[in-house]
């Protein structure tokens, strides 16, 4: 059984034979991206302005469409940590050797990839499958828009950059990304599992759990770009520094964000609703009734 699922995540042919290109990879060039980010856009803006224009105030009826999404996710993010960590315990067991020479240790090489290294073979696989993945959170974005939930730039934004970096990580072999995979996907899969707990009418938890999963990652992910800048700098390089910096810069900005909601949180009483309104604008809101569940959030965090 065990050798079973570690041929099917990490010793396919397909999984091993890896190779991020233009002729072989769907979606691997620019002008897909640059096209595909700007129909996103507009197909949600347009979609949000038909229903502010015929004034349509109450939801769209969605049934179970969204629970039978968040379970999908879940499952997907599962799959895709359990392939790259079993991907990467492969890799790291195939090249222990070469790495004997460059004094590189296993920690090392989840932050910094080694100068030269290409987008091919089996964590780039899973890399490319995450990024593949990431179209299937913009579904999100429709059911909060049919949601009557207010759609703002900063969602819009968020999700682009979000699509936009994980291309940038198999274009440039970006270092960090087997973590950030790792962080990423289980959080979606605690994430998403939890959405459909409460999407098929199960309790919640009592306090803004989706907004605390996204700063447990945020900062992670802080500690773990130090920690890249300083292997760059002590090793001699790390490959993909670029894409790096980028990556840095939107997670910088995105944790700063949170922290500002967090003061006003708990430090000037703000209520729960405004919190849980950031987690949907970061691809993290509830399901099809947000009025009410507001409501219950605040109501449960009262009895805690």
């Amino acid at each position: 059984m065990t050798q079973s699922i570690e041929y099917w995540l990490s010793e396919h042919p397909t999984i091993v034979n890896f190779r991020w290109s233009t002729t072989q990879s769907w979606g691997s060039t620019w002008s897909f991206l640059f096209t595909a980010i700007p129909a996103y856009i507009a197909v949600a803006t347009t979609l949000h302005l038909i229903l502010t224009v015929f004034r349509r105030r109450r939801p769209v009826p969605l049934g179970i469409i969204p629970a039978v999404h968040s379970l999908g996710m879940a499952l997907i993010s599962a799959v895709i940590f359990a392939g790259i960590l079993v991907s990467a315990a492969a890799e790291i067991r195939d090249t222990r050797w070469l790495w004997r020479r460059t004094k590189t240790t296993p920690f090392q090489w989840f932050l910094c990839f080694p100068l030269g290294t290409r987008p091919s073979g089996r964590v780039f696989f899973w890399s490319y499958v995450f990024y593949l993945s990431r179209f299937l959170h913009l579904f999100r974005t429709f059911f909060t828009v049919l949601g009557r939930r207010r759609l703002t730039f900063f969602h819009l934004f968020n999700q682009s950059i979000l699509i936009f970096m994980s291309f940038l990580w198999l274009e440039f072999s970006q270092s960090f990304q087997v973590l950030a995979i790792l962080s990423t996907t289980l959080l979606y899969s605690v994430v998403y599992g939890y959405r459909f707990w409460t999407a098929i009418g199960l309790p919640g938890a009592c306090f803004p759990f989706v907004v605390n999963c996204q700063v447990v990652l945020l900062g992670c992910n802080l500690v773990c770009h130090v920690g890249v800048l300083s292997l760059h700098i002590l090793k001699g390089g790390c490959n993909g520094m670029g894409a790096w910096v980028c990556n840095s810069v939107l997670n910088g900005a995105i944790l700063l964000l949170f922290l500002k909601f967090y003061v006003k949180m708990y430090l000037t009483n703000s209520n729960v609703g405004k919190v849980e309104s950031l987690g949907t604008h970061l691809g993290s809101g509830s399901e099809s009734n947000p009025k009410h569940e507001r409501e219950v959030v605040i109501v449960k965090e009262k009895r805690c």
